[in-house]
């Protein structure tokens, strides 16, 4: 079984201090050469031999020979062990495939020259779903986007773990807004408080995340928020369910004004009763209230008729 690879820090060194050393060997190999070749043309001058130059044929190759690895082994290949780190950036080492370690310090830093070094953004990111068209827990063709918020967390894990982690990102966000759209429907259409995409939002937001955080989990990502941005039912029923939609609204509009109004008469019945203003038999009842649901619960303004009194000759 493939071992896990998780993030560990790195070796490295601070940069402007790696530097000065480095300038510091180069100014020594410098100057020796130059006092060699300064010695040289000195005995070349007077005619002496090489070997007469600072104790021998030896000592030269020996001379020769340090500079070439000062110059050579030390500053040159040092030169590659330089890098740096942005804030909110992580930089992966690898030595000769191996993984090594992460730098998240920010700043410039030095390490071993022969790691190949590859930058990951630890900065919070965005992805924007495509709409896409799915089936919602009742069968209904429903149209749905969601955005999602999310960074890296273990630098390692997204290195590694998978060839593309921003593409995983964007796969599995879809694929979790499908899994999520089957297990709810678009709107509840009854009085049992049956959880639906559009009655609960911060519910639904907080499942989408739980799933993303738990698919993405493998890729060191961190999924900060994850709410719908579009929610619509598909453009072949839209008509049919914004009238549905209508006629539910309509329908409970008229159970309100009716239980408003029955609410009133009964109020008004026994205000007359309590205050005995006039006394009424069961006809006179039915039609007082019979006027007043009319009153009440007509759509236009009733025209009111006054009672007279009876003409007697």
């Amino acid at each position: 079984m493939e071992q896990k690879i998780k993030e560990f820090p790195a070796f490295k060194v601070n940069g402007f201090i790696m530097l000065a050393v480095v300038v510091s060997l180069t100014l020594i190999g410098g100057w020796y050469l130059a006092s060699s070749v300064q010695g040289l043309e000195a005995i070349l001058a007077r005619g002496l031999k090489v070997t007469d130059f600072i104790g021998g044929e030896d000592s030269v190759a020996e001379l020769v020979a340090w500079l070439a690895a000062t110059l050579l082994v030390v500053v040159i290949p040092s030169l590659s062990g330089f890098f740096s780190v942005e804030p909110n950036q992580a930089m992966v080492l690898m030595l000769f495939g191996k993984y090594v370690g992460s730098v998240r310090s920010s700043g410039f830093w030095w390490t071993n020259p022969f790691v190949s070094k590859q930058k990951i953004s630890l900065r919070v990111r965005n992805f924007n779903s495509k709409i896409i068209k799915v089936n919602d827990a009742e069968g209904s063709p429903i149209e749905i986007a969601a955005v999602v918020v999310w960074q890296v967390f273990d630098s390692a894990k997204s290195k590694f773990a998978v060839d593309d982690y921003s593409e995983f990102v964007a796969i599995q966000s879809e694929t979790a807004i499908r899994s999520l759209a089957i297990r709810y429907p678009y709107d509840s259409s009854d009085d049992t408080n049956t959880p639906s995409l559009r009655g609960i939002p911060d519910e639904i937001a907080h499942a989408l995340q739980k799933e993303l955080q738990a698919r993405l989990e493998i890729t060191g990502v961190e999924v900060i928020e994850a709410r719908l941005s579009h929610l619509a039912y598909a453009p072949e029923i839209a008509q049919v369910m914004l009238r549905r939609q209508q006629a539910k609204a309509l329908i409970d509009a008229r159970r309100q004004i009716v239980e408003g109004a029955v609410g009133m008469v009964n109020e008004a019945l026994n205000r007359l009763a309590t205050e005995q203003m006039v006394n009424l038999d069961d006809e006179r009842k039915a039609s007082m209230i019979n006027n007043l649901l009319v009153v009440l619960t007509s759509e236009q303004t009733a025209q009111p008729v006054i009672n007279a009194g009876t003409l007697y000759n």
